[in-house]
């Protein structure tokens, strides 16, 4: 089923314990709270389907940059995100991606 999850034995990038990318969601073995983290990374799944992947990416660098560029250090540019801020903001909420409207992260923008 898609998107295909995908245990690893290591966190990513050193300490992120999820990752999106394409049709995969790859997270940590050792996470405490799995179905946080693996809603988490579905709703960045639809992110990306929604931007056809690609696009999802650019502006996610994009965004990223403008927060380094304004001042913030990597968590702060990071957490600016608006992709980002809807997935923390509704990581918890188990049903919202039945719920959950195409481009809604368009809703996290500063």
């Amino acid at each position: 089923m898609i998107p295909v999850e995908i245990t690893t034995r290591h966190k990513l990038f050193r300490n992120y314990e999820g990752f999106s990318f394409f049709i995969f969601i790859f997270y940590w073995q050792g996470t405490r709270d799995k179905s946080t983290i693996l809603n988490h990374e579905r709703i960045h799944f639809w992110q990306q389907v929604e931007l056809l992947f690609i696009v999802h990416w650019v502006l996610y660098a994009i965004f990223y940059l403008a927060g380094r560029i304004g001042g913030k250090n990597h968590d702060e540019a990071y957490r600016n995100i608006p992709f980002e801020r809807e997935a923390y903001a509704f990581e918890r909420q188990t049903g919202y991606l039945s719920e959950r409207k195409p481009f809604a992260w368009i809703k996290m923008l500063k």
